[in-house]
């Protein structure tokens, strides 16, 4: 059985920064899970966050030097890189346009299984306090923090008045602040 290896998250930022292989490798096997499950949380089919997970990557070995730990710890700063690039992948072209194109029934297949694949937000207890919002309030919490949709884009897919959705979003950033005080 081979010895698992622990190194403190300082030694291995700087065997990164010296673009040691051996750290891009422990880097992968022991944080691709967790941002894997951000990913996933986003985009929701399993080909797209494979795609974006090896894009976090290289963009974390390429850009190491711009990591700060007086800003945040490393698994911050990856999770961070991973809804950027998630939120982007869901925003190109080439997304949108597959996505137009996909049958309701593909829809609703992607869908149970990036579900069933994905890290419940029930287990950080976030599940419970998003319940006691009203379907309308959800909604739009769900479109905008879980599935990256900027207010606009809410607005013009589900053809919604862009000052409700707004009022919406505020009404439920209130609501989530006094449920979490």
């Amino acid at each position: 059985m081979a010895q698992v290896v622990k190194i403190s998250e300082e030694v291995l930022i700087k065997e990164l920064k010296a673009q040691k292989p051996s750290a891009f490798e422990y880097l992968y096997d022991n944080y691709s899970a967790a941002i894997y499950g951000v990913i996933i949380r986003i985009v929701k089919t399993e080909e797209v966050a494979q795609e974006v997970l090896h894009d976090v990557f290289m963009k974390a070995w390429k850009n190491i030097n711009a990591y700060s730990a007086e800003k945040g710890r490393l698994y911050t700063w990856l999770v961070n890189i991973s809804r950027n690039a998630s939120i982007d992948k869901l925003r190109s072209k080439e997304i949108k346009n597959t996505s137009k194109t996909d049958s309701v029934s593909d829809n609703v297949h992607t869908i149970d299984n990036a579900n069933s694949t994905e890290q419940s937000i029930d287990g950080i207890g976030l599940e419970k306090v998003l319940d006691k919002l009203s379907d309308e309030l959800r909604f739009v919490i769900d479109q905008m923090y879980f599935k990256g949709y900027t207010q606009t884009e809410i607005s013009e897919e589900f053809d919604i008045p862009l000052g409700t959705v707004k009022t919406r979003a505020r009404t439920a950033m209130r609501t989530l602040r006094e449920l979490l005080l």
